[in-house]
């Protein structure tokens, strides 16, 4: 069995919050993946299922996110799965909104959810890392990961979502390459002209067409009725004139 975490804080008042986007995601995988209702246990609600050929838990501690260890060892440890069966969904402001990055083990970075989990698991687990932005300065991240999503963040974020539920079975397979690409044809889908929607390429004003170059008129012939006018040039001009 494989263990799908969704980090966040409990309760209406923080349900769009940034910080809350791992709660967003596995909330979106369960309605997608026909996975049982929500029900309370493990200090949290989980719902089972299957992505693919893997039977997976999900799992969204209740404990408010400082505690969410608790709430995942005893998961882990009911059911004897493997901190690399782990995989802890979360918000990341060292990523630009609506990036998204897969990491096998490593340190919390300052993230008390992965605080947590670290105290009571080890390191020795999987996250998908979910952009969210910086506030610009770290004394202001509290307030900042507590705050809702804006109105401008509600495209990429519907977008991201899905995208991660589309990969789902193949993050649960342990193929984060396949898994990102089905996030990314989500943020940038192929466009009919063979790029992507927010691939860095620049709109550019179409290119006017040349004008046609018009022939110059050719000068009319002298008239029948017309005299040619008579050269007077001297033989030593007439040559001169012919090298010119």
């Amino acid at each position: 069995m494989k263990l799908f975490v969704g980090l966040g804080n409990p309760g209406g008042k923080y349900a769009q919050n940034r910080h809350n986007i791992g709660f967003m995601a596995v909330d979106r995988i369960a309605a997608d993946h026909g996975f049982s209702p929500w029900r309370a246990k493990f200090q949290g609600e989980v719902a089972e299922g299957r992505l693919g050929s893997e039977k997976v838990l999900l799992l969204k501690p209740m404990t408010f996110m400082n505690l969410s260890g608790q709430s995942v060892g005893e998961a882990a440890r009911f059911h004897k799965i493997d901190s690399t069966d782990i995989t802890v969904l979360h918000d990341e402001i060292d990523l630009a909104p609506g990036r998204i990055k897969t990491k096998a083990g490593g340190g919390h970075a300052g993230h008390n959810g992965l605080r947590s989990i670290h105290q009571h698991l080890g390191p020795h687990y999987d996250r998908v890392r979910m952009g969210v932005g910086h506030p610009g300065h770290k004394d202001a991240v509290p307030g900042y990961v507590l705050k809702d999503f804006p109105k401008a963040d509600e495209g990429w974020l519907d977008d991201m979502l899905r995208g991660v539920s589309d990969g789902a079975a193949a993050l649960a397979a342990g193929d984060a390459a396949r898994f990102l690409n089905a996030v990314a044809l989500r943020l940038n889908p192929p466009r009919s002209g063979g790029g992507t929607k927010g691939g860095g390429e620049e709109a550019k004003p179409a290119a006017r067409p040349a004008p046609t170059q018009q022939p110059a008129p050719a000068k009319p012939a002298p008239s029948p009725s017309e005299p040619a006018p008579a050269d007077d040039r001297s033989p030593l001009q007439k040559l001169a004139d012919r090298f010119r």
